[in-house]
């Protein structure tokens, strides 16, 4: 079956708006997807995603964590929308990252590098959570920086000029809120751990889920997370991650065996 369980828009870090991410969805017969931005669900108060088949649409945020000296994701799936605690500390993060993107700002400056706050939410064009890409996207359009990838690789990756660390709520924070709220915590991309080991860490905390399926993970990353999940009990999802068509060139969908996502779906859809 093909399926999505992780997909950005413009009201995060991704450059489509809710309708046309659907529109790709639709184009790809994806059967199952989530809108998964990176703390704010704004996207499913848009009259699109409202009009599609509830059915076809579970509910899902991508909350950015720190623990441990790495960036961990946590997906949560399922919950019901509205006021929560989950609701009150996404938006404490949502401040977090307008004062990181002043920092990088700052530090960029002093690097050599003269962009503007205001240039970079120009290029975040209302999205309720900035996001180093709009900074790349700002470098990029000033002419400072050829492209995304070479942004991050300069210049916003740990080491670079315009690095600012991350001051998340930790991974188990996020996982007792989704939880809390009647959803389904996931830990997104693990290929992308600088310590593996977080996963035996997170499993034993309360996660529930683990991203498997992956544009980027190899075969035999694939095997190792599943061994995981077969260790732990941990149910497996499958998501493109797409932000951008430019970037995200495999597009959106994973085709994965209906077996191996059942014990998920029996959870969410």
């Amino acid at each position: 079956m093909i399926v999505d369980f992780h997909s950005h828009t413009s009201a995060s870090d991704g450059t489509l708006p809710p309708d046309e991410l659907l529109a790709l969805m639709r184009r790809r017969n994806v059967s199952l997807l989530s809108i998964t931005d990176h703390d704010t669900l704004r996207a499913y108060d848009d009259a699109s995603v409202l009009a599609y088949d509830a059915a076809t649409i579970v509910p899902g945020i991508e909350i950015n964590t720190t623990w441990r000296g790495n960036d961990v994701h946590i997906l949560g799936y399922g919950f019901a929308l509205g006021p929560s605690r989950l609701a009150d500390t996404i938006e404490r993060n949502r401040g977090h990252r307008r004062e990181r993107m002043e920092q990088m700002v700052r530090q960029l400056n002093a690097a050599g590098y003269p962009i503007t706050l205001e240039a970079v939410l120009e290029e975040a064009a209302g999205a309720n959570a900035l996001g180093r890409p709009h900074v790349a996207k700002a470098l990029i359009r000033a002419g400072m920086i050829p492209d995304i990838d070479t942004a991050f690789r300069k210049l916003l990756a740990h080491g670079g000029a315009g690095y600012v660390p991350s001051h998340h709520i930790t991974p188990h924070e996020a996982i007792e809120l989704i939880g809390e709220s009647g959803g389904v915590p996931v830990l997104a991309h693990p290929g992308r751990l600088k310590d593996e080991s977080l996963i035996d860490d997170l499993a034993e905390s309360g996660l529930v889920g683990i991203e498997v399926f992956y544009p980027t993970h190899e075969p035999g990353q694939i095997a190792l997370f599943r061994a995981k999940a077969t260790r732990y009990g941990l149910v497996m999802t499958a998501g493109s991650d797409f932000h951008d068509p430019r970037y995200n060139t495999r597009g959106v969908g994973m085709d994965v065996e209906e077996d191996d996502l059942r014990p998920f779906l029996d959870l969410v859809a």
